[in-house]
């Protein structure tokens, strides 16, 4: 059931995080939005209004605890309660190791692992004090396999996998009936792309994407799926791409 569930949205500017705010939107859901681009957020959550929708939104770096912990305040002092993060927020500067792009390397481990980091703790009290709630994350193919310029993107995302293996685990011997769900894109079009520093890999990766790329509603609908799951029901893991794509 989707309808009244109130749901951080982490990364909500632009791409998978705008698609799946106005889907959840649209299907009843209260949704609160984080992401650095205040000025986006601001015009999404006035579409949503003016569709007849509930939106919120704040400035989120990610990276900052504090940041996460003010978003999940907003939910819960604007709607009354959590149910539901969507933890989104990504970047995929891929490079060959021998480029040495070392700032890519550090933003990536910052944003992709020390962001959800950020993002669960600030969920896990009001999680474990009510016995539910769902945590989504934003992963990649690259979590399942390993690509030739992925090693410090793909081993962000490797992370991920184990991570959010063991917070289903744990939840389910803690009794706190937290649902989580893994979500594996391919070639999706967003604006990821732009965070590519290496002009060759950036030319590549491009050619990748606009032969194979699909729209990101596509991941927004199985977003929206995970959260409709009846809550004894964990579906962990979905792995999605192009039909048309050999990833």
């Amino acid at each position: 059931m989707i309808k009244d569930k109130v749901v951080i949205i982490t990364g909500a500017s632009s791409g998978i995080g705008e698609a799946t705010a106005r889907l959840l939107a649209a299907k009843g859901a209260k949704v609160v939005l984080g992401a650095r681009r205040t000025d986006r957020l601001t015009a999404i959550v006035a579409d949503i209004a003016a569709a007849g929708g509930q939106a919120v939104c704040q400035a989120l770096d990610v990276t900052k605890q504090a940041d996460n912990d003010a978003l999940v305040a907003l939910a819960i002092n604007t709607y009354g309660r959590l149910d539901v993060t969507f933890l989104n927020a990504g970047l995929m500067p891929v490079s060959p190791l021998s480029a040495l792009k070392t700032d890519d390397w550090h933003q990536m481990v910052a944003v992709n692992i020390t962001g959800v980091l950020n993002g669960v703790a600030a969920v896990l009290p009001t999680f474990t004090a009510q016995k539910s709630g769902q945590i989504i994350a934003t992963s990649s193919v690259a979590g399942l396999k390993a690509y030739p310029g992925g090693a410090v993107y793909g081993g962000t995302k490797w992370f991920l996998r184990d991570f959010m293996e063991v917070l289903r685990m744990e939840s389910a011997m803690e009794g706190t009936n937290i649902r989580t769900a893994n979500i594996y894109p391919a070639a999706i079009n967003t604006e990821l792309l732009t965070t590519i520093s290496d002009k060759g890999t950036a030319e590549a990766m491009q050619q990748i994407y606009d032969r194979y790329g699909i729209a990101p509603e596509r991941i927004a609908d199985v977003v929206a799926f995970a959260i409709d799951a009846p809550a004894d029901t964990v579906i962990n893991e979905f792995t999605v791409g192009p039909a048309n794509q050999p990833w």
